[in-house]
């Protein structure tokens, strides 16, 4: 896994400069995002990267459509095997209802389905080890097909590549040594994470719970720490294995980088042990592509220091197989 890893910035690249030809979709006010696991996290990702226009985006998680779609609705479907249940039932209702669609998928049973619908648009985009190690072949490669509705500028992509390029050379199996800021929070990890965001950085916080649950076999928990506030930092009166971690943007609102300040001096002055995980400064797609390739390596690492095979997910194959 970790090979494929190392190769991130390069399949980014290759991805973005794929022979696919940008879509033609016509007029849309509404795109929905379905898909699951690390599909599902493609969705948020691009729900982060369109919050700041005056698209309605939703993000999928599930068997069904909301009921607002209509006829200037895109439906993007993901599917990295090509076979999620959740994500065919959302392909054929979004078939019947009319909607503008497309799918992405590396073949299996979509590829087989918009053939044999030739109004829904497919993309057949590589595989890469696993679904989730294949992150970056399929956000590159919807970035550069979806060019004409999400408007991500060429030089933000190109500056998001660079950005992984510089973060392998620091957190790479090549550089197992202090500066490795991947390795260093895989052996600060002690008991349950518990990963704290800011609005606008829920893609990644989802995405690194996700990579501890597959990769590393453990449990994890997101919480948005201004409505944290609110509730879950009471949780914290009682002694806890909780692990905090405190996953910041460099641009962050004013008021959240307050409650940023608020939660350091609480956990310090009740000896709570935390971590402090800070995004590069830049776009929202370097942010994000930078903070997801260093929580995912962090995965792999606890794993490795887990003696856990983080390829192996007999789990989500268990229920798999009894889905009828």
């Amino acid at each position: 896994m970790y090979k494929v890893y190392d190769k991130w910035p390069e399949i980014a690249r290759q991805s973005y400069n794929s022979s696919s030809e940008a879509v033609g979709i016509g007029k849309v006010s509404h795109i929905v995002f379905a898909g699951m696991g690390g599909s599902g996290t493609l969705g948020d990702v691009f729900a982060a990267i369109l919050s700041k226009t005056g698209l309605h985006v939703n993000v999928v998680k599930g068997y069904l459509l909301p009921k607002s779609v209509d006829s200037e609705t895109l439906v993007v479907v993901t599917s990295v095997s090509g076979n999620t249940d959740e994500t065919l039932s959302v392909l054929d209702s979004a078939k019947n209802l009319g909607c503008k669609t497309i799918a992405f998928a590396s073949g299996g049973k979509i590829e087989e389905f918009c053939h044999k619908n030739d109004d829904i648009l497919f993309q057949k985009i590589q595989e890469f080890h696993s679904p989730r190690a294949s992150f970056v072949s399929f956000l590159y490669s919807m970035i550069h097909v979806l060019e004409p509705i999400i408007s991500v500028k060429k030089d933000e992509v190109e500056n998001s590549i660079l950005e992984l390029e510089e973060t392998k050379s620091n957190i790479s199996s090549d550089n197992m040594n202090a500066s490795n800021e991947s390795l260093n929070l895989a052996l600060a990890l002690d008991g349950t994470p518990l990963i704290y965001y800011p609005w606008g950085l829920q893609a990644v916080a989802f995405r690194f719970k996700n990579s501890l649950q597959e990769n590393a076999k453990m449990h994890a928990i997101v919480e948005d720490v201004i409505e944290a506030s609110h509730n879950g930092i009471v949780a914290w009166e009682k002694k806890s294995d909780m692990f905090p971690i405190l996953l910041q943007g460099k641009d962050d609102y004013a008021k959240t980088k307050e409650r940023w300040k608020i939660f350091k001096t609480y956990f310090e002055n009740n000896g709570i042990i935390y971590k402090e995980i800070m995004s590069v400064d830049g776009d929202i797609l370097s942010k994000i592509a930078h903070l997801v390739y260093v929580l995912d390596y962090a995965s792999v690492y606890r794993a490795v220091l887990s003696e856990t095979d983080p390829t192996h997910v007999k789990s989500i194959d268990f229920v798999k197989s009894k889905l009828k």
